[in-house]
C-alpha cells in the first residue's frame, strides 16, 4: 500500500493561531516489506485496580480487558522488549470493538515501523464483554471507569504509550486516562500526545450524534433492545432495524456484532441463532455517560508534557457548536477531515496524514528496509 501527497490532504481547523494552513510532512510512501505483526492469544487481560493514578481512590471492581498488539516490521525485529518501541493505544466507539480499528492501526505500523499499536476492548464490547465468556464488568460503567480499565491494562503490560487515540467514546476515555494518570501532577515523566477522533470534550445531548434521520446512538440503543433474541439470521435483524427507519449502512453494521447463541433456539430457525457480542445495557449506560462528561478541565490545565489534538469529521452530525473555536483559544489544535463520523473508515488517508507529524519525522527505517538476505 502506498500513500503520496496526491491521495492525502492534511486539513486543519481555521480558525486560531495553532492551526496552519500549510500542508504538513507528505505521508510517506509505504513499501510492502512483511505484514505487520499481530499478536494474538496473548490475554491482554488485567483489573481495574492494577493502577491507581496519584490522589486516586481505589476501584473496587473493574473490567479485564481484552487486546491485540499489532507491531511495525522494525518494533517486531528490534532487540529488546516490546515495552521498548514506541505505543500507540488505539480505543473504539460505543457498540463497536478492536476489529473496527485494526485496518488503521495496521496503516500506522506501515507508515511508522517502529511503532507498536494496541488495541483494547472495552469493558461490556467485543471480547471484554460478558457475552465473549469475560468476567462481567463491575458498575458503574462510566467513561472514567472505562479508563481505569485501560490504564491497568497498560500497568499489566508494563507499557508507558507514547500516544493515546480514541474514537467517539474513545475518544473521552483517552482524554480521562490522561487527567486520571496526571492526578494534578504538572508535569507528565515524558510527552505524550492524546488524539480524540470525531469526540468533542463537552457534554452532549442523549439524543445527538452521528445522525441521519434516526441513526442517533440513543435511538439505536433503544432498537437494539427490542430485537428479539436469539434473531434466527444476521438479515433478519438488518429487516428489522430498516424498519424502525435506520439507514442500510448502520442496520449491516450492527450485524458485525452478532455471534452465535448458545442453548437457545431461535424461532423460525433450527440452529441456535445469534445473540449481541455486546453487554447492551452496559453499553448503554457508558452512552449515558458520555453525554454527561466533560473533560474541559484537562484542556484548561494541561500538565506539561501533554499535547491534545482533535479531528473534526466536517459531514458527522456531531454538534460542536463553538467547541472548536473553545480549544483553539485553550492552545490546543483541530483537525478537520472531509468524512462522516466513522472518519478512520471513510478517509484514513486524510486521516494518517493529519496524525503523520505526531509520530515524528519520516520513520527512517521505511525508506531503508532491509531486504530479507540483510535481516
Amino acid at each position: 500500500m502506498a500513500l503520496s501527497g496526491s491521495q492525502c490532504q492534511m486539513l486543519a481547523g481555521s480558525r486560531g493561531p495553532a492551526v496552519s494552513g500549510q500542508r504538513g510532512p507528505a505521508a510517506p510512501r509505504l513499501r510492502a516489506i512483511r505484514r505487520p505483526r499481530l499478536l494474538q492469544g496473548t490475554a491482554c487481560r488485567a483489573a481495574a485496580t492494577a493502577l491507581r493514578p496519584p490522589s486516586s481512590p481505589d476501584v473496587a471492581s473493574g473490567a479485564e480487558l481484552s487486546c491485540e498488539l499489532i507491531q511495525g516490521n522494525v518494533a517486531r525485529f528490534a532487540s529488546g522488549s516490546a515495552a521498548e518501541a514506541p505505543t500507540a493505544v488505539l480505543v473504539h466507539g460505543i457498540l463497536g470493538s478492536r476489529r473496527n480499528l485494526q485496518s488503521f492501526a495496521r496503516m500506522i505500523v506501515q507508515g511508522f515501523p517502529s511503532w507498536q499499536v494496541l488495541l483494547v476492548d472495552l469493558r461490556c464490547h467485543g471480547e471484554s464483554a460478558a457475552a465473549a465468556g469475560a468476567p462481567p464488568a463491575g458498575g458503574p460503567h462510566t467513561v472514567d471507569a472505562a479508563a481505569l480499565d485501560v490504564l491497568a491494562l497498560l500497568r499489566r503490560r508494563r507499557l508507558f504509550p507514547q500516544m493515546l487515540i480514541g474514537h467517539s467514546f474513545g475518544g473521552k476515555v483517552v482524554l480521562s486516562a490522561a487527567r486520571q494518570f496526571v492526578a494534578g501532577a504538572a508535569a507528565l515523566p515524558r510527552p505524550v500526545q492524546v488524539w480524540s477522533l470525531d469526540a468533542p470534550p463537552g457534554t452532549a445531548a442523549a439524543g445527538g450524534g452521528p445522525a441521519a434521520g434516526g441513526d442517533s446512538p440513543s435511538a439505536l440503543l433503544d432498537a437494539l433492545r427490542a430485537v428479539p433474541l436469539p434473531a434466527p439470521s444476521r438479515a433478519a435483524v438488518i429487516d428489522q432495524l430498516a424498519a424502525r427507519g435506520f439507514s442500510l449502512p448502520v442496520a449491516r453494521w450492527m450485524t458485525t456484532n452478532l455471534r452465535p447463541a448458545e442453548g437457545a433456539g431461535a424461532a423460525g430457525g433450527g440452529g441456535a441463532g445469534l445473540t449481541w457480542s455486546f453487554d447492551l445495557e452496559g453499553a448503554a449506560a457508558m452512552y449515558e455517560s458520555y453525554c454527561s462528561t466533560s473533560l474541559w478541565d484537562l484542556l484548561r490545565s494541561p500538565p506539561q508534557g501533554l499535547r491534545i489534538d482533535f479531528v473534526r469529521a466536517t459531514r458527522g452530525a456531531f454538534a460542536w457548536d463553538g467547541d472548536a473555536a473553545r480549544i483553539l483559544e485553550l492552545g490546543h489544535r483541530v483537525h478537520e477531515v472531509d468524512a462522516g463520523h466513522w472518519v478512520h473508515t471513510e478517509a484514513p488517508y486524510q486521516l494518517f496524514e493529519a496524525m503523520a507529524p505526531s509520530f515524528g519525522a519520516v520513520d527512517l527505517p521505511l525508506r531503508r528496509a532491509p531486504t530479507p538476505s540483510q535481516r
